[in-house]
């Protein structure tokens, strides 16, 4: 009687671990969408012209500096290899100059760096 309590005992406690576990409970593989690379970096190069058309229309300098926090949050989804990766980032600090400027309202500086933020993500394509 004892031994069948133990084991009723462990198997309700695995039981209860297996219905509650995080691993349980976590989404399935399509759970977070993953991009490919070509795809990410088009989408950062569509969020950085979205922020030069910003900057062409006299938007709020504060809109901008988000519009190109947003380029640059979409960036980290470019995920090839590290030679990319390394040029990402680079390309990454060239946004951070863009957001100073945009957000201190100079927008002719932000714009030469969005510019050459354009360029420089561009040129990711040619090394996947």
């Amino acid at each position: 009687m004892k031994t069948l309590k133990k084991v009723l005992l462990a198997v309700l406690v695995a039981v209860s671990l297996g219905t509650v576990s995080t691993g349980a409970l976590a989404g399935g593989v399509d759970a977070r969408t993953v991009y490919s690379p070509s795809a990410a970096i088009d989408m950062t190069l569509n969020k950085i012209l979205a922020a030069q058309n910003a900057i062409e229309t006299g938007e709020d300098p504060e809109k901008v500096s988000l519009m190109v926090q947003e380029a640059s949050n979409s960036s980290k989804e470019i995920n090839a290899n590290d030679k990319v990766d390394i040029a990402r980032s680079r390309a990454n600090g060239t946004l951070r100059k863009a957001k100073g400027f945009a957000k201190k309202g100079d927008f002719q500086e932000a714009d030469a760096e969005l510019r050459k933020a354009h360029q420089e993500f561009s040129d990711l394509k040619k090394m996947l």
